[in-house]
């Protein structure tokens, strides 16, 4: 991607018609392989997944694998998954290792990369240095608490790739939370249906209706360099955790009301604390009280019951706060939903080269005591029932299978985004494009 394609363009003003070839076309879907995912910063894995010296994930995307481990002195290392000797995979899964060794013929590698092993060797005579068979290393860098890694030696460095996107994103100390839960599954669309489906606030009133009991609000939704973002129209809450209520006409009954259902319909964007203050806010507060003083009511007592458990939330400038809206898109495929102790967030990527599948995955972050932090595994779910996924995460499952079929039509001739509650994904085709080298999406006349 050139210099020129880094540089935040303001979106056309006419709505676009985008074309349904991204989604559906096998030859565009193996096209992504050399000129999307060797060439993007990706998220691999979160940093506690690698705590230990020694610890290791298996970062698997198409055909290529990426060993991202943890050597010494805290350094974080990344390296293309293949024997130098005939190919073989050095791992799969996570784990720890206190050395690399090849399964197949016990060929042997450090965590630095550096081999230190060959079975009788000296068949091969001076053709068989061991300085000539290094692994393969990987550019890898971290951010917010993840470890991203690139396949393009070189790519511009990861903080440029993610800005403005980081510099919005770093006053909520991201990279001080923790795994609450993960889940993931094999799903039945492209990976690109997937991740839009949470890139835009657009469809809450139709897919969710149970979440507008108060209000059905329109939200904001720009472009940022590569990507983009969104939020209510309310511009007030808690990283959305709020915003549901904003209509009410007793916001103590509203706040209740709403953070007690995203905990039971979503598992995530509130927390328990934030719930149980909620939950007190008729006893704590007289009938009649501002809807913004019930608000600030909420954040200070959720802080003080925080801080009791040895937890401190952030200090973020409120005018800040607002304009990081609810939810970002990291191009290409991570969808970050965030709070001040809380994320949500999504990753999609293609699951073989098979347009019409992904491997889907979700979890939920938060911060913890100090000692505190469980550790979940990371659960394989492929039965999309309530009891594994809650009501709103499958009610979003309806769509997306149903749309990756709907694109299929002949007589379908693409998708026409809103131009003011859809901008974020109108950016994303943009700048997919580039790297692509196709067609941008064409104005509709």
């Amino acid at each position: 991607m050139n210099a020129e394609a880094r540089i935040e363009r303001p979106l056309a003003e006419r709505p676009v018609l985008i074309g349904t070839e991204a989604y559906i076309s096998a030859d565009y879907a193996r096209a992504e392989a050399d000129r999307l995912w060797s060439k993007v910063w990706q998220v691999a894995c979160r940093e506690e997944e690698i705590e230990q010296v020694g610890d290791f994930v298996t970062y698997d995307i198409l055909d290529e694998s990426i060993i991202v481990i943890r050597a010494a002195e805290g350094r974080i290392r990344a390296y293309h998954n293949q024997c130098r000797h005939r190919g073989r995979q050095l791992t799969e899964g996570c784990g720890n290792k206190k050395r690399l060794v090849c399964p197949f013929h016990a060929w042997s590698w450090n965590l630095e990369g550096e081999n230190i092993g060959t079975v009788r060797g000296e068949a091969w005579g001076d053709a068989l240095k061991s300085e000539d068979i290094p692994l393969k290393q990987v550019r890898v860098d971290s951010w917010g608490g993840w470890v991203f890694i690139n396949m393009d030696p070189d790519c511009e460095p990861l903080r440029d790739y993610l800005e403005p996107a980081a510099t919005m994103l770093d006053p909520f100390e991201l990279q001080n939370m923790r795994y609450r839960w993960r889940q993931w599954l094999h799903f039945p669309s492209n990976w690109k249906v997937a991740i839009e489906a949470f890139n835009e606030g657009y469809h809450v009133a139709g897919t969710h209706p149970q979440l507008t009991k108060f209000s059905a609000k329109p939200t904001w939704s720009d472009a940022k360099g590569r990507h983009g973002v969104f939020g209510a129209a309310a511009r007030e809450g808690s990283g959305g955790a709020t915003a549901g209520a904003s209509g009410a006409a007793d916001m103590r009954i509203g706040l209740r009301h709403s953070l007690n259902q995203l905990w039971e319909e979503v598992n995530a964007t509130t927390t328990e604390t934030m719930v149980k203050v909620a939950n007190l806010l008729e006893e704590e507060l007289p009938e009649g009280t501002p809807a913004q003083e019930v608000q600030m009511h909420l954040m200070k007592r959720t802080i003080e019951e925080d801080a009791k458990r040895g937890v401190t939330w952030p200090r973020i400038d409120p005018a800040h706060f607002a304009a990081a809206g609810n939810v970002w898109h990291i191009f290409p495929n991570t969808v970050i939903i965030h709070g001040p102790t809380f994320a949500l967030c999504y990753r999609a990527r293609p699951d073989g080269d098979d347009p019409d599948r992904c491997i889907f995955e979700v979890y939920t972050l938060e911060k913890y005591p100090e000692g505190g932090e469980p550790r979940p595994e990371n659960l394989y779910r492929p039965e999309m029932t309530e009891a594994n996924w809650r009501k709103v995460l499958c009610q979003d499952f309806s769509n997306m299978g149903a749309v990756q079929k709907g694109l299929k039509s002949k007589h379908f001739d693409g998708m026409r985004p809103s131009p003011e509650e859809e901008r974020a994904i109108v950016n994303f085709h943009r700048v997919l494009a580039e790297y692509m080298g196709t067609g941008a999406p064409q104005p509709l006349d």
